[in-house]
């Protein structure tokens, strides 16, 4: 069996989207041919903690880990924080925090620590993987980004010991919308797009989520790009919920920052709640996961802080129960440029969930031709108030005649299983 050493930040116990897709590869790796190693971090920065997630790791599986120095406690020291508390979706807009204190910050995260905070990792972990492969050889080594970090630490075992290299991009790097936002200097702003090009030129593949941000990634200076998108567990299945909330139950599962925040959606929901006692009577709005305090604000000034069903946290195997049980389940994609190619974990989930998914973001992109050739929801543009009150009332109708349902086309390639079955057929390619 072929070996794989797979370079991750987040790994079980820490919870979130972040740690699925390559928990999710791994955990199938075995089936196709490929034995995985894992070199994780001993003492990540984890926003959160998910001991269920453990039960997914193989058994026997090699898992090597070293301490990592991060900023972080000294950002929790100057703002007040306990060295044990687990930072927020946005630090932006964090009322415990001066807004002078935010923004120095921003500076130094993005001006001294490129290309991320766990940069220091990289000379370390080269040199403790070098003497690990001496002894250890494989076949081919992963890395997984965001942090970026991890990609430096594959170039640089790269130009070490000229081993082949994936490098999995799930999320952009200059090309992530946020990155105008980051109080970068020329200096910095060069650095970061001379790394990302050496990365990109030096790996021997590139995967990335998306077909957009494949093109991207392609334009960039990749010389091999190959799109393997995130997808549902096989485990979970697809499934016809039977177990279906009597509330008009909205449901949102995942971080919504102040880039997600749909202030004209809950303008839209006030104006039902308003017009209609029966709506009113029914709704309820369900947020599971980390949400700016802009968005509690939002919710407040809509009077709608009553309908609010919130959990910051609930354990990755118990949130499926959540989908199923949904009315509709609501994708935000960020109202950024440069987002047409988010395509999220909870996307997929949400299509394996038969319910009806009510996105606001990009009509063009790429999760709305999904959403169209599977028949799974509809997509509007933030501000298309009139076509999203329209299809909600819809919706609610439907709800009331126990109609609301769907059958998405051809979702099963978007199963966990199929996908870690792409991604063994290209390693093949690269080893071969």
């Amino acid at each position: 069996m072929r070996k794989a050493l797979i370079i991750t930040y987040y790994w079980p116990p820490s919870g979130g989207s972040s740690v699925l897709r390559w928990l999710k590869f791994t955990k199938y790796l075995r089936e196709f041919g490929w034995e995985p190693v894992i070199y994780t971090p001993e003492n990540p920065e984890s926003q959160e903690i998910d001991e269920l997630l453990l039960r997914e790791i193989p058994e026997n599986i090699e898992i090597l880990k070293t301490k990592i120095r991060e900023p972080y406690t000294l950002y929790k020291w100057i703002t007040g924080r306990k060295k044990e508390e687990r930072l927020g979706v946005s630090l932006m807009s964090d009322k415990k925090v001066p807004g002078i204190i935010t923004r120095l910050s921003l500076w130094v995260r993005s001006n001294l620590f490129i290309p991320d905070p766990r940069c220091l990792w990289i000379n370390p972990s080269v040199k403790q993987l070098s003497r690990y492969l001496s002894g250890n050889p494989v076949d081919i080594i992963i890395t997984t980004g965001p942090p970026h970090s991890m990609h430096l630490i594959g170039l640089g075992l790269k130009k070490k010991l000229g081993i082949k290299w994936l490098a999995d991009f799930r999320d952009p790097w200059t090309n992530i919308d946020f990155y105008s936002d980051l109080l970068l200097t020329r200096f910095a702003d060069r650095k970061h797009k001379k790394l990302e090009r050496d990365v990109l030129i030096h790996a021997d593949c590139v995967v990335s989520v998306s077909p957009t941000w494949t093109k991207e990634l392609r334009d960039l200076g990749a010389k091999r790009v190959q799109t393997i998108m995130n997808g549902f567990d096989d485990e979970t299945g697809i499934s016809v919920p039977d177990d279906k909330e009597k509330k008009f139950s909205i449901l949102h599962l995942g971080s919504i920052p102040l880039s997600r925040n749909p202030e004209e959606f809950w303008k839209v929901l006030a104006e039902l709640v308003r017009e209609n006692h029966s709506f009113a009577s029914l709704l309820q709005i369900r947020l599971i996961g980390k949400v700016d305090l802009k968005v509690i604000e939002a919710l407040e000034t809509n009077n709608l802080k009553d309908f609010l069903k919130y959990d910051s946290f609930i354990p990755h195997d118990k949130t499926y129960r959540q989908l199923t049980a949904a009315s509709v389940l609501l994708l935000i994609i960020n109202n950024t440029p440069n987002s047409g190619g988010i395509l999220t974990n909870k996307f997929y989930e949400y299509l394996s969930a038969h319910r009806p998914i009510l996105a606001l973001g990009p009509v063009e992109g790429d999760a709305a031709k999904i959403l169209h050739d599977t028949g799974a929801g509809k997509i509007f543009p933030y501000a298309d108030t009139d076509n999203i009150k329209h299809h909600l009332k819809t919706l609610f109708d439907l709800h009331l005649q126990n109609k609301l349902t769907v059958s998405p086309k051809e979702i099963n390639k978007f199963s966990r299983k199929s996908l870690t079955h792409e991604l063994s057929i290209l390693l093949d390619n690269l080893t071969s």
